[in-house]
């Protein structure tokens, strides 16, 4: 039994002994021949840090291992609410978008919301369709990244990668700052804190997603069915309502952002389709987080994705056709949102229905965030696993979460909601651009990989593919130029310049693993190059021995460097040190200018040039004496030379720096942290 223990009967009854065949540990199991699987105490922390470590498990909950990722996975009940509330939230806005557009012609060209309403979620059915193809043919995740890369080359793909990141960052800060809008609109008075207020939702929903995917979902499923059961509710009521002739005599609010009288022309109706098609943001980050899902997982994300567009194309529609009824148009800022009208008129304003739906609505967009502080970190890590961001975005923390992702996107979310003021209509222009981007190359890379793959039934699925690909080029197309003054630009202007952070980082990484590999046939022998140890000290003292004792097996070359400003004491420590470390010759460096780095340096290179040009330089040792303080506080009353000392030196030609601590001999600091126990 390799690692375990055999229990051995002994002639009495109740008479055993055990046998251990493999050493045991409290910090470790032994798999196998040289191998070794960590335990959770191997990671626990020194007696110092365990009030830090109780509050980030306080904060984050305890540590989840490999093992554990089968039960961070999603049932369907939990992957709707956190990869669709993007999706669902933005019925709560993309119909007052598109009236403020339509307001500009008058009261007469309100009328057609609805045939541009219905317009959007004929595209939202195709592209939902679509998608529900990209899960089950990439189920290992990426979504237009990963369709992009693999059938149009790479450069595609990072142009969808590039617009992906900046349109999850544009959803956190769109739906926070129309979640704030919804609060406002029932107190007006937080209108003047909706800043602070977008801040602090941003940095609670960090919080739960830095506590793993599951918790994240159990936290947001509830105020996500619950804005899905009002808003179905209200839009029922509210067709009620207008069947009955009941909708004209509802009073509106005196701030209506005036009619205007441009002409209702083609240019005007696509300028609404524009500013509408925001309702299409999130479709796709059901796509991109496949794995995420219970087995079977591709069968569940496409079912998902199922639902989340019918109940999308209700909301938009419903929602359009009650505020079309009840003659409602936008408000200037600062006043009630269109969603909130409607609510007021179908509830009655101040009603507790009335109340609770608002109170549903802001929740559900403040957790609309979720959706990119899932499908952004996955997609990062992705992006790292293939060299293009660094590397740390593909490590998982305790939760088993991205968290450099996850961090990273709140705190540039959190920046645009400043610089913009944390105003919805300012950040709308610079929305759905990326999207779209994404749906044209998503779907016409799908067209590519039906014409190779030829599976069966791969001719529908490709027209499918090819139908959307070109309704979401023309949308784009649409988009990006009638945005394209009032914002859009900006995006237009980023994705570019991401693409070729992209490839820099990549190049670099590139570059790297070819000056670091090894061919597969070549065999390592012993090293034969000539070592050296250098020792930088600045007093003698057991600090310094140590390093010293430690230099001494490394090789016989062993030498002292002392960097002082007076030479009186110079030749004080040759004195001292030549009578208590004898065999290990000190160098003592003068420096007139004060300086310790830079001559400690020069002498090395004086060191290197002293070698013969006929024979390979050696390897050098940098050996630094290191004091460990007790507390953390001392920190910054120790090392700070030795610090500087390392950062100066890593990265020298055949220079090796390695620091040796000492700590103070008192009996805890050698105390064991737990005994053998059982593995």
């Amino acid at each position: 039994m390799i690692g375990g223990r055999r229990p051995l009967h002994g002639r009495k009854v109740g008479d055993r002994r055990v046998h251990v065949e493999r050493p045991h540990s409290a910090y470790f199991r032994y798999t196998g021949p040289g191998m070794l699987t960590a335990k959770e105490a191997a990671s626990a922390p020194t007696p110092r840090g365990r009030a830090v470590e109780h509050v980030r498990r306080l904060l984050f909950g305890r540590r989840l291992s490999n093992a554990e990722e089968e039960l961070e996975r999603l049932p369907k009940k939990l992957a709707l609410p956190i990869f669709s509330s993007d999706a669902i939230s933005s019925s709560a806005y993309a119909t007052e978008e598109t009236l403020r557009v339509l307001v500009l012609a008058g009261a007469g060209a309100l009328l057609v919301s609805i045939e541009v309403a219905a317009a959007i979620t004929i595209l939202l059915t195709v592209v939902s369709l679509s998608y529900r193809q990209v899960c089950r043919a990439y189920p290992s995740g990426g979504g237009a990244y990963v369709v992009a890369r693999e059938n149009l080359g790479a450069a595609f793909g990072l142009i969808a990668a590039a617009a992906l990141l900046i349109d999850y960052v544009m959803t956190v800060a769109v739906s926070t700052a129309s979640a704030v809008s919804q609060v406002y609109s029932v107190v007006p008075a937080v209108y003047d804190v909706r800043i602070e207020i977008a801040l602090l939702s941003i940095a609670a929903i960090t919080l739960a997603n830095l506590r793993g995917l599951r918790e994240a979902g159990l936290i947001f499923a509830s105020p996500t069915y619950l804005f899905v059961g009002l808003a179905l509710l209200m839009i029922g009521l509210g067709v009620v309502r207008i069947a009955g002739g009941e909708a004209q005599a509802t009073p509106l609010p005196e701030n209506l952002v005036p009619l205007g009288t441009e002409p209702l022309g083609v240019l005007l109706l696509l300028r609404a389709f524009a500013s509408g098609s925001v309702a299409l943001t999130g479709v796709e980050a059901i796509a991109n987080g496949v794995p995420a899902f219970k087995p079977p997982e591709a069968k569940n994300a496409a079912n998902t994705m199922l639902g989340m567009a019918i109940l999308l194309g209700v909301l938009f529609i419903g929602i359009t056709v009650v505020a079309d009824g009840f003659g409602i148009r936008p408000t200037v800022e600062g006043g009630q949102t269109v969603v909130a009208m409607v609510a007021a008129a179908v509830f009655g304003d101040g009603s507790p229905l009335f109340v609770a739906f608002q109170a549903a609505t802001a929740l559900i967009l403040f957790l609309a965030v979720n959706t990119s502080f899932n499908a952004f970190p996955r997609l990062a890590a992705i992006l790292a696993q293939d060299g293009y961001v660094p590397r740390q975005f593909a490590f998982r923390g305790d939760r088993l979460a991205f968290s450099w992702g996850i961090v990273m996107l709140a705190t540039v979310a959190g920046g645009l909601l400043v610089i913009f003021g944390g105003e919805t209509h300012a950040l709308i222009p610079l929305y759905s651009v990326g999207v779209f981007v994404c749906f044209t190359l998503s779907q016409t890379g799908m067209v590519r990989h039906w014409f190779t793959v030829r599976e069966p039934g791969w001719w529908w699925r490709a027209i499918l593919n090819a139908i959307g690909g070109v309704l979401t080029f023309v949308v784009l197309l649409v988009v990006a130029s009638v945005k394209f003054s009032a914002g859009a630009w900006l995006v237009v202007v980023l994705i570019p310049i991401e693409v070729g952070v992209f490839l820099f980082i990549h190049r670099q990484y590139r570059a790297s693993r070819t000056q670091l590999a090894l061919r597969p046939d070549q065999v390592i022998e012993p090293p034969r190059r000539a070592q050296r140890v250098v020792i930088p000290v600045n007093r003698i003292d057991r600090a310094a021995v140590q390093a010293v004792n430690v230099g001494r097996t490394l090789s016989d070359d062993v030498r002292a460097v002392v960097v002082t400003e007076s030479r009186e004491e110079a030749e004080q420590a040759r004195e001292r040190w030549e009578r208590q470390i004898p065999g290990v010759p000190l160098v003592v460096v003068e420096s007139p200018y004060r300086a310790i780095t830079g001559p400690v340096i020069a002498y090395l290179d004086v060191l290197d040039q002293a070698w013969p040009p006929d024979k390979e330089a050696p390897i050098t040792f940098i050996v630094l004496p290191e004091y460990v303080p007790r507390h953390w506080w001392e920190r910054i009353l120790y090392n700070q030379v030795t610090a500087q000392l390392r950062r100066a030196l890593v990265g020298r030609p055949n220079t090796v720096v390695t620091s040796v601590p000492y700590r103070r001999e008192e009996a805890d600091a050698f105390r064991l942290r737990e005994g053998p126990g059982e593995a």
